[in-house]
């Protein structure tokens, strides 16, 4: 067989246009052939299973192959043998790979990552390398009181630890649900030695009497149901379950979804991958790439820092707008940019995204769910959409060491009502505003969720075109929502205010500005969710129209604080305000009143950890990071040697 002069840059023989059988002419002569293409396979794997010539010495040599100190290697290594490691292993100068595993009984929604994780430990030894595997603090959306926004950080500090602490030259991390995914990006970033994402994938669409039903999203739809007599508490559990029908995380554009798509659209999860449901055989085929991946990285020395840059982030919030992903986007990405030391804020979601179109047809912003993206092509077909129009900065590097441009160029959905032609988008403007005004300095809208019911009702008015004038209903936490929704003075005008649910007030920053409208509402035919405003946030599969994680929060005594029933807010989308329509003396004296009674009270910590917590915290505006963490740059560069512990 003729070889192939460009065999370098062909993946596969069928694609392989300079491949020829000139010369094979019996079986014999494939006999021959293939006996030397298995040759030259043996000695590739050799290469790369021995290369030891990356760019800087693999910081596992400092662990086990120390020339100074053989007796502090020893000790080093000799407990990792007592699981079945030899010593010719750990002292073969192979690349030392760490797991990171989020899955567990407590999380769910990565529980599959149990199996995964053997496909991810098979392509890292097929790649030469040795693979370490260890969980991650669990964080379970669904379950964990008083919220998972908590353990976001807490898993960022144990990550970063074992990252640093121990022989990792490179790692994988097994993301999925809401906070796993920024909690091992923002780690990676402070350590900052060769990282990938896996995601644990969505579940398989739910359906109920035939039509689709979303993970989390069925959730608000079945409150409401459960609120006018629909449905008795046996048919809300079952109407909720039927929404996660398989292992895997939210099968909606929810933060999950979000997150690892946005992962993706950093250059740090393979091309292609965020979208595979769990179940698929893709996904256990990507965890086999994943492992044969990060092999490559470390012997390449390609970093985080070298991907996550601020143009890369300047494309994941364009892919954020055109997937419709989750107000919690913000937050989560805001935090990593400031853990690589990349200048991100609020305006730049607003002057970046705001303008672009959403192209994803997928609850809760659209109709169809993770399966059906998945197979119109994932986010490298939303990708290609924005690249032809200019919309990313094509020449960023990935995790594969390509470019943005190579690994999304061409690749065009086939299935146009689950993924839009940019020119043919489900909103031309669904990008997230940035609000400002007297009630707070800063806080997030969602604008791809506003329905034509809700536009009609608020925004169409011809005098005051995009604002709304309408009184406030104040809710001091869920606790006091649920006590009285249904006697509250609550009409069709009505904004819905939660306060003292931001990461001061809970703590944490819960998923609580979830409002509905009370059941009379719902019962006359209310067509539309009620707006509302919140110093907490709202769970990325929820469709309501709501200016969220309002900064400063009402425990830091920010205006939110010194609101009351019957106030009326005017809120301008045009402008990105909104305003209680009170004086600024108004203001002033309730400021003062409130400050002279020890300000606004909220619950006193319950753990240890919720008093750190409180103590370090900085606001969602600013990423909800801990201020003091974020001094800790490049970790493996700047302090490349731990001290021996012996």
């Amino acid at each position: 067989m003729a070889s192939c002069p460009q065999a370098e840059d062909c993946t596969k023989a069928e694609n392989c246009q300079h491949a020829s059988n000139g010369g094979v002419e019996d079986i014999e002569d494939y006999k021959t052939e293939l006996s030397a293409l298995k040759a030259r396979t043996k000695e590739l794997e050799d290469k790369i299973a021995n290369l030891s010539t990356s760019k800087t010495p693999l910081r596992s040599t400092k662990w086990l192959n120390r020339t100074d100190d053989s007796a502090i290697s020893s000790l080093y290594i000799e407990r990792y043998l007592t699981y079945g490691l030899t010593r010719e292993e750990l002292k073969s100068g192979k690349p030392i790979i760490g797991i990171a595993n989020s899955g567990s009984d407590l999380a769910p929604c990565n529980r599959y990552h149990l199996t995964l994780a053997k496909r991810v430990r098979e392509g890292i030894r097929s790649a030469g390398g040795i693979a370490m595997e260890f969980p991650t603090h669990p964080i379970q959306e669904t379950s964990r009181r008083p919220t998972a926004t908590l353990d976001r950080n807490l898993s960022y500090l144990t990550l970063v630890e074992l990252l640093y602490a121990y022989p990792f030259d490179g790692v994988v991390l097994l993301t999925g649900c809401d906070k796993t995914t920024p909690a091992c990006l923002m780690a990676a970033a402070t350590i900052n030695i060769p990282a990938i994402c896996m995601n644990v994938g969505p579940m398989l669409n739910g359906y109920n009497n035939g039509q689709l039903v979303g993970a989390g999203t069925i959730v608000w739809k079945a409150r409401e149901m459960h609120a006018v007599g629909e449905i008795d508490d046996d048919g809300l559990l079952d109407l909720v379950s039927k929404g996660s029908p398989s292992a895997g995380h939210c099968n909606t554009m929810g933060t999950a979804s979000t997150m690892n798509a946005l992962s993706e659209a950093l250059g740090m999860a393979l091309p292609g991958s965020a979208a595979i449901p769990a179940p698929y055989k893709e996904r256990a085929q990507c965890a086999y790439k994943t492992g044969l991946q990060i092999v490559e990285m470390v012997l390449a020395d390609r970093k985080p820092s070298d991907i996550m840059t601020r143009e890369a982030f300047e494309n994941a919030i364009a892919a954020n707008t055109a997937i419709g992903g989750s107000t919690n986007a913000p937050i989560h990405l805001n935090a990593i940019a400031k853990h690589i030391g990349v200048k991100l804020d609020l305006d730049d979601w607003d002057h970046i995204g705001y303008d672009l179109p959403l192209l994803v047809n997928m609850m809760p912003a659209g109709e169809v769910l993770g399966e059906e993206y998945f197979r119109a092509g994932g986010l490298p077909a939303v990708m290609a959409e924005l690249l032809d129009q200019g919309k990313l900065h094509p020449d960023c590097l990935t995790v594969n060491g390509k470019t943005m441009k190579e690994n999304v160029q061409g690749q065009h959905s086939w299935d146009r009502r689950s993924i839009k032609k940019y020119t043919e988008p489900l909103k031309k403007e669904a990008g997230f505003l940035h609000m400002k005004g007297n009630v707070f300095d800063s806080a997030i809208m969602k604008t791809s969720v506003i329905s034509p019911a809700f536009r009609a009702a608020f925004l169409e008015n011809p005098k005051d075109p995009n604002a709304f004038e309408a009184k406030a209903i104040i809710f001091d936490g869920p606790e006091d929502y649920n006590a009285r929704i249904e006697t509250a003075d609550v009409d069709e005008r009505t904004v819905l205010v939660m306060r003292g649910t931001g990461p001061l007030g809970y703590p944490g920053a819960a998923e609580v500005v979830n409002m509905t409208a009370p059941a009379h509402l719902i019962k006359k035919g209310l067509k539309y969710s009620l707006p509302c405003i919140g110093d907490g946030r709202q769970s990325g599969t929820s469709g309501s129209p709501s200016i969220l994680n309002a900064s400063p929060e009402a425990a830091e005594n920010g205006n939110l604080a010194i609101l009351r029933d019957g106030d009326m807010l005017r809120v301008d989308l045009t402008k990105r305000r909104v305003d209680v329509l009170i004086s600024e003396a108004e203001i002033q004296q309730r400021g003062e009143e409130l400050l002279a009674n020890g300000g606004y009270k909220y619950p006193e910590s319950h753990t240890p950890y919720q008093d750190i917590f409180r103590r370090e915290v900085g606001p969602l505006s600013e990423g909800m990071v801990f201020r003091r963490a974020v001094d800790f740059q490049r970790v493996a560069q700047t302090h490349p040697n731990p001290r021996d512990n012996h």
